[in-house]
């Protein structure tokens, strides 16, 4: 569908950026088709942009999940040992974690996220709401290995990774992270994490392109972000998002297609488009429960238990870590 231009430079003066970020963009737009990893959705405006999308009538994902929270979440506690680490991979608004909170008695709660003023202020409301728990709140990309706060190093360890965000990784990327994050949790350790499964495409279609347009702007915002953070020029109007189902991957695939000819900049570097031509910014892979649980025996975790709503809509997964 798109072709590949490759970048040409540009004599433009440099602005001050995160290398990854530059690195990332640049190596995503170089490619056929081009794509950027969703991760540099989630700045400040990104991650309030995303919450509000959990809001949406459109959206089923985060109302399901947490309606399978409030009605199984004392079952769902009972899988996490007795005074464990609680270690939230993605942590957003911490609002899942709280439904665990409620069901038991942890020893420490560690939210890693990527975006550290959004962190902060969560943090600081959970100390609040909650006095007595130790809070150790971890800037990092959980997409890649990260060492835990040397505080909880005694205590058992349980993982959470709610909202489906398992679906936003390539089949081999999720293995590898569920890889990843039994290694960073270790031995016999607990992971409880959320599952969006297959149902129909209209329903999907829905949930990623809604009325309001909230989606659209959450997926732009990558643009906007280059554009501050690595010198770009993205004209945001002369793109538009997309949402389609891809029947035979199992995902819904989000696009920016360009609305026109057009060379854009960012970090030096220039692309070019054609009418038409599209980013692939995210994919979100829907899974039946045996597929998942395949997964995870893959990447070396035992599937124990598994709660759904009553439409089969979503999926909340206990898994094991064998011990050394």
């Amino acid at each position: 569908m798109n072709i590949h231009v490759a970048a040409r430079t540009e004599h433009r003066e440099p602005s001050p950026a995160d290398p990854a970020f530059a690195r990332d963009a640049i190596s995503g737009l170089s490619q056929q088709p081009k794509k950027l990893p969703p991760k540099y959705f989630y700045d400040e405006t990104g991650s309030n942009l995303f919450e509000e999308i959990t809001r949406l009538p459109e959206y089923y994902p985060t109302r399901t999940e947490l309606g399978i929270l409030r009605e199984r979440g004392s079952e769902i506690a009972a899988t996490i040992p007795h005074h464990a680490a609680l270690v939230e991979f993605g942590a957003g608004a911490t609002t899942k974690a709280r439904l665990l909170l409620a069901h038991h008695r942890v020893g420490a709660y560690v939210p890693v996220d990527i975006s550290g003023a959004f962190l902060n202020r969560q943090t600081a409301a959970l100390r609040r709401d909650y006095p007595g728990l130790a809070v150790h709140p971890l800037v990092a990309d959980f997409t890649c290995p990260f060492t835990l706060p040397e505080g909880i190093a005694k205590l058992p360890k349980a993982g959470f990774f709610p909202g489906s965000t398992i679906g936003n990784f390539e089949p081999e990327e999720a293995r590898a992270f569920l890889e990843t994050a039994r290694k960073i949790l270790g031995p016999g350790a607990v992971f409880v994490i959320g599952v969006d499964l297959e149902k129909d495409d209209r329903i999907l279609q829905a949930a990623y392109d809604d009325d309001a347009g909230v989606t659209s702007r959450f997926n732009k915002n990558i643009l906007s972000r280059i554009n501050r953070e690595l010198d770009g020029d993205f004209d945001l109007a002369r793109f538009s998002h997309r949402a389609i189902y891809n029947h035979d991957a199992h995902r819904i695939e989000m696009h920016l297609v360009s609305q026109g000819a057009q060379t854009v900049h960012l970090a030096r570097q220039g692309f070019s488009f054609r009418a038409g031509e599209s980013i692939h910014t995210e994919s979100s892979y829907k899974y039946s429960v045996t597929r998942f649980q395949e997964l995870a025996r893959r990447a070396g975790w035992t599937p124990d238990r598994v709660w759904s709503d009553e439409r089969d809509m979503f999926s909340v997964h206990a898994l094991r870590a064998g011990r050394a």
